[in-house]
């Protein structure tokens, strides 16, 4: 018996107990799981900016965002981001609130490219603000003809003495509207494609840039699309060197795109706690709901879904944090995660019946929220593509070591 395990007794059955975690990840879980008891069972969501911008406010002063920033110098809990860490606070936030979810995993994913490849200026101007929720941060890469194709991209930055202009739009920007700052990448023109893309700190108060249309979403969060109009940053305000944007922007999805696999894990889990629930409680026929082998047969395939994801989730942020790449790892998660919550949440809303297509219903709500996870941060016909060239590039190495 481990001496983790004599000082902290735990349920070996339990995903804690498993060898992708160390002690500090287990206390983690326990700390943020009551936090989330005590602050997010009473949530209003009838202002959606106003509730993120006060969840932000709130996750910031109880140390939870300090995991997504990278550097203790710039306010980060390590020196790097711990993976393992931001997905085990994404999969608890998910399960209580997928909001509370939203404005932790937005303020990585809007930073995390400064956390990468910010100079000492940078992280020390963006990164504390953004550890402590006194900035909201947001990642601009998507645009209306350039999604899953980050290549197509049309966004222009057009050189101009000490500083760049910024010409063009994106959109399906979360955060939008009450963002501090965007992380932008915008064409260069380097090199043709991927490798002519840059990326650029960009300030909310920017003159020409402007937030031309808010989005709406069938689980609310913050969104919009943003216009550039000759939009002048400055020099300084660049990640990196020119041309280095498309590695930038990959290198961040790397880290955050397994979390997001998180996020689907927690929604399944509340899902079936749901489904459980409703399973034990519901008469018919003079007996529970899951009293039927065909409720039990149903269980029991939500419960084989939940744990393959976690063993994938947990499999890609180990391997991340001993510093290996984990594009295929990451993709496999994300994919899994994400079709396999989607499957659990339907199932539990078949147990409740009518009621679980009711409005303001818990599953009702895990319905609307775990939609969006399939698409975003790379969809889930990608996730395929990813795996798909990932194995053919490994066997073709393989077979040239072999020759």
């Amino acid at each position: 018996m481990s001496a983790d395990h004599q000082n902290h007794p735990i349920d070996l059955h339990s995903p804690l107990a498993w060898p992708f975690f160390e002690p500090r990840h287990r206390e983690l879980a326990a700390a943020i799981d009551a936090w989330c008891r005590a602050h997010l069972s009473h949530e209003d969501h009838g202002d959606t900016d106003a509730t993120c911008r006060r969840l932000v406010r709130e996750l910031g002063a109880a140390g939870w965002l300090k995991y997504g920033v990278g550097g203790v110098a710039y306010g980060g809990h390590g020196d790097t981001i711990d993976t393992r860490a931001v997905c085990l606070l994404r999969e608890t936030l998910a399960r209580y609130s997928g909001l509370a979810d939203f404005a932790l995993a937005m303020q990585g994913l809007g930073s995390g490219a400064i956390s990468l490849a910010g100079t000492h200026e940078q992280k020390s101007r963006y990164l504390p603000r953004v550890a402590s929720g006194t900035a909201i941060a947001a990642f601009a890469l998507s645009e209306p003809q350039a999604g899953s194709d980050v290549a197509a991209m049309a966004l222009a930055a057009r050189e101009d003495g000490d500083h760049y202009v910024l010409d063009g739009e994106k959109t399906w920007i979360s955060n939008g509207g009450i963002a501090d700052f965007y992380v932008v990448f915008a064409r260069t023109g380097e090199a043709p494609g991927a490798r002519g893309i840059s990326a650029f700190i960009v300030d909310a108060q920017t003159p020409g840039l402007e937030i031309a249309e808010r989005i709406d979403v069938i689980a609310p969060h913050p969104l919009a699309r943003l216009r550039f109009t000759n939009a002048r940053v400055s020099k300084t305000q660049m990640l990196g060197v020119p041309g280095e944007g498309f590695k930038i922007a990959m290198r961040t999805l790397d880290i955050f795109r397994t979390s997001v696999a998180a996020a689907s894990l927690g929604f399944a889990r509340h899902a079936m706690a749901e489904g459980l629930a409703r399973a034990a409680s519901r008469k018919m026929f003079g007996q529970t709901l899951g009293d039927f082998q065909l409720t039990q047969a149903k269980l029991a395939q939500m419960a084989l879904t939940i744990d393959s994801s976690a063993l994938l989730v947990y499999r890609a942020a180990w391997l991340r944090d001993q510093g290996e790449s984990v594009t295929r790892e990451a993709a496999m998660a994300k994919w899994h995660a994400s079709e396999g919550a989607q499957q659990v949440i339907d199932a539990a809303v078949q147990l409740y019946g009518g009621m679980g297509v009711q409005s303001g219903t818990a599953v009702e709500m895990l319905y609307r929220e775990i939609r969006a996870l399939r698409i975003y941060e790379g969809a889930t016909e990608v996730q395929q593509l990813i795996v798909g060239r990932d194995l053919l590039k490994a066997h073709a190495a393989a077979k040239g070591n072999a020759q």
